[in-house]
């Protein structure tokens, strides 16, 4: 059985063998993203790969994002405690237990109900200084949540071939979207600046970030 000491030796190695090499370099991403217990946020089965430098499988075609893939989107993100965000595809609230340490509050929209079952009394009830900036809301992820809009910050945590409009629309003027882009069997990471009302992602590195479901950009019509 992985004991605690165990769990720590791979936090420690994770941010020396994975993030500091891949320029995860910000002070504050790197205490945040070592001080998260990730174990506890995937099945219990696979918490002694939880620090593996692959995706892990949450599932119900879910998965939990490798960590550089995460912390090499809140560092060019600048998340600021000024910040209100939103993550879109929470999963089992990792991503949210995170970017919580760096941000103002954070609302983490999940559409499935078993995996934000798993998330709730981690995030809301969980054993940190932040979980009370956290509040967790179920809903189709495409639609964000307006709600609790503008936002300074919009994550979404997997890659997708399209930000819909309802989400770009819920993003501040000069507010920022990270996300991972999908494209002919390709993944990369994202970044937009909202600039005139407009949200155009840009990718700057090629990542194995999993694809989340429903985000498929339309089909043209063909006769």
């Amino acid at each position: 059985m992985t004991n605690d000491k165990s769990f720590q030796a791979m936090r420690d190695a994770m941010v020396d063998s994975q993030l500091r090499p891949s320029g995860v370099n910000d002070r504050d991403v790197i205490r945040a993203m070592a001080s998260v217990p990730r174990e506890e946020f995937v099945p219990e089965v696979r918490a002694s790969v939880a620090y593996a430098d692959r995706s892990v499988p949450l599932g119900n075609d879910r998965y939990l994002a490798p960590p550089v893939a995460l912390g090499r989107m809140l560092v060019v993100a600048e998340p600021q405690r000024s910040d209100i965000a939103l993550i879109v595809g929470a999963g089992t609230g990792y991503s949210a237990a995170v970017l919580a340490r760096l941000a103002g509050p954070v609302t983490a929209l999940e559409s499935d109900a078993e995996l934000a079952a798993i998330a709730r009394p981690r995030l809301e009830g969980g054993n940190f200084d932040d979980a009370s900036l956290i509040q967790l809301v179920e809903g189709d992820l495409t639609q964000g949540h307006p709600d609790g809009a503008p936002y300074d910050l919009i994550l979404i945590d997997g890659a997708v071939e399209t930000v819909p409009d309802a989400i770009a629309d819920q993003l501040a003027e000069g507010g920022r979207l990270v996300c991972g882009i999908a494209d002919k069997g390709l993944t990369r990471l994202a970044i937009a600046r909202k600039r005139g009302g407009v949200v155009s992602p840009v990718a700057f590195e090629d990542s194995e970030v999993p694809v989340l479901p429903g985000f498929e950009r339309a089909k043209a019509f063909r006769f």
